[in-house]
Order: structure tokens, then C-alpha cells, then sequence
């Protein structure tokens, strides 16, 4: 098997080839843009990837036409994994311009090059944002419809409508998953996790976004990247084509009970303080609920619980400062 992935420098690209690398023997092809979120290959040089030959890196700008010949070079695909975009929620509430291109424009250009390489499979990598907010006690199920609040909710929605019109008009064979917020080893310091990791192990203040009052914290499905890459295989195998499914963390906590918990496994104290999500970060919910039930039906299950992987991912931090930016 031959797998292509795009965003493979990135944080959940690279997890997710360290996967492949270690539970299968399939060949990678990586295309990626090398923006500021891949920090070059450093993480791929974390995980040796440069020691094993079935790694073939391309380095290359999606929001643009990729020619035959470079498409060549590629080989015959027998997967597409496009989790290439654009992430960061205030970036795109400030600038939108470059989500809108690399998440919409360039995940046209994939489907294009899906076109040509005709894999027996296309995944696209969606997010929890496009349904907006969940009031509490709610989740959402795989196709209810997209509420989306800010830019790059918006544009991963708009990824996801091009990849049916695709399914529908050229066949390309591609199905949807929903993430929901991803966390890991070599994760950007500028995401709320390591940042917090961050701020516990420097002694600094924490913002904890909040409801108006400043009574309860905002509150998400965290996942370990690692785990999302399981989900994926799975659904390499099991998924439908034109068909959507959410990977979804197995508890919800809320961003202060999270921010204990990392002090406790640093070893420092706390400190923090909740503000209003809404006045702080317009464009942001408080909350984001996806049904897991549907992957869940059909056989998998997380491969490490919550506690398990994030006190891993928070040692391991400590122990790999430079990822914090320390």
C-alpha cells in the first residue's frame, strides 16, 4: 500500500505517520507547505522518519495546481489522508484570507489531484467547530447541520461540502471525519495544552475562558492524536464512502478541571483566572459536543484513556522543553 498525506510535517499529520510506520508496512508520500505550525521537519527528525525509506517528502503548496509531472512522481496512490490546513481559530478571526485558501481553495486542488491518482480511498479532515456550539448536555451526530462561528469553522465546512459535490459528480472516493480538539507530544505551545503545560512549569497566570458570569469553564472532548490515528486506519478499512464519522475523545472535561490536572502531574501550583470567552475571543464557543455512538457501533474503541495518554504527553513535555518553546 502507498498512502499519501497532506499537512504530514504538521502536528496530527506527523502522529499520524508515526502510526502507519509502526503498525503497518505501507510506503508514505507527504506533501506539505512547511508553514510556521510544521516547524520544518523537526518533528518528523523527532519520530526518525529520515532513517526509514518508505518515507518520500514533497514539499509543496496546495493552494495551487499540482502539475502531472510532480504528480508523477507520487506514484500510484492507493490512499489520500488531507489533513493539510490552516488551524488556528484566532489567526483566523484576524486574517481569514489564508484559511479561506489553503482550506477551500486547496482542498480543491487535492480533490483535483484525487482525481488523477484514483485511490481507492479519500479522507477529509473535518473539525467539532463546523456545528458550533453545543449547549450543555448536547452532541452532535454526523450530518446535522453546520452552525459555524467563526472563519475556519467555516472554511473546514466548505472543505467538506466540496469533498460530497466530488463524492457525487467525479466519484472520487471520499469520506469525512469530525475531529475534536487534538493534544500530543510535539503539539505548538500556541494551543491551549502545552500552553497551560507552559504557564504552570514558568509560575505564570492561566486564562481560563468562561461562561459571562466567570461561574464555569468552557469545556471540550480532548483526544490524543495518537488516538485519532487509530480511528483512522480503522475507518481506512471499515469507513463508507461518501459517509461522515466523528473520532471522538471518551469524556468531557472542562478547561479548568484540565488545567488542575496538568498542575498537578508539573508539580506546581496554580494560577489562573476565568474571563469571559465571549469578550476575550469573539468568533469562540464555549463548548463542543460530537456523538461518538457511530464509531463506536462499529467496533472501535480508544486505544488509551484521557489520563493515561495526557499525563504521557505532559512528562514527556517536561522532558522535551524546546516543544514549549522553553
Amino acid at each position: 500500500m502507498r498512502i499519501l498525506i497532506t499537512g504530514g510535517c504538521g502536528f496530527a499529520g506527523h502522529h499520524l505517520i508515526e502510526h502507519i510506520i509502526k503498525n503497518t508496512d505501507w510506503e508514505i508520500v507527504i506533501l506539505d507547505k512547511l508553514t510556521y505550525a510544521s516547524n520544518g521537519f523537526d518533528r518528523l527528525r523527532d519520530i526518525n522518519v529520515f532513517d526509514d525509506k518508505r518515507i518520500h517528502i514533497f514539499t509543496v503548496d496546495f493552494t495551487k495546481p499540482i502539475s502531472d509531472t510532480l504528480a508523477g512522481e507520487f506514484g500510484v496512490i492507493d490512499y489520500i489522508l488531507h489533513l493539510g490546513a490552516e488551524t488556528h481559530v484566532d489567526n483566523s478571526i484576524t486574517n481569514p484570507e489564508p484559511f479561506i485558501l489553503t482550506n477551500v481553495l486547496g482542498t480543491y486542488y487535492i480533490l483535483e489531484l484525487a482525481k488523477k491518482l484514483c485511490p481507492k480511498k479519500m479522507i477529509y479532515f473535518s473539525t467539532d467547530e463546523v456545528f458550533g456550539d453545543a449547549p450543555e448536555g448536547r452532541v452532535f451526530t454526523e450530518w446535522e447541520r453546520y452552525n459555524s462561528k467563526n472563519p475556519y469553522a467555516a472554511t473546514k465546512a466548505g472543505g467538506e461540502e466540496l469533498c460530497l459535490a466530488y463524492a457525487n459528480t467525479y466519484k472520487v472516493p471520499v469520506c469525512i471525519i469530525h475531529c475534536m480538539n487534538l493534544y500530543g507530544e510535539r503539539q505548538h505551545w500556541e494551543k491551549y495544552i502545552p500552553l497551560t503545560i507552559r504557564k504552570v512549569f514558568l509560575g505564570e497566570k492561566v486564562i481560563i475562558h468562561a461562561n459571562p458570569e466567570k461561574t464555569k469553564a468552557g469545556s471540550r472532548f480532548y483526544i490524543h492524536a495518537r488516538n485519532v490515528a487509530s480511528g483512522v486506519l480503522f475507518l481506512l478499512e471499515k469507513g463508507n464512502i461518501r459517509d461522515k464519522y466523528n473520532i471522538v475523545g471518551e469524556k468531557e472535561i472542562d478547561n479548568l478541571a484540565l488545567a488542575e490536572f496538568i498542575a498537578k502531574v508539573v508539580d506546581k501550583p496554580l494560577i489562573y483566572e476565568m474571563v469571559d470567552f465571549h469578550s476575550s475571543r469573539p468568533g469562540h464557543d464555549l463548548r463542543y459536543g460530537l456523538c461518538g455512538k457511530k464509531m463506536s457501533k462499529m467496533g472501535w474503541k480508544i486505544p488509551v484513556n484521557f489520563e493515561a495518554s495526557l499525563t504521557k504527553m505532559i512528562e514527556w513535555s517536561l522532558n522535551n522543553k524546546r516543544w514549549l518553546g522553553l
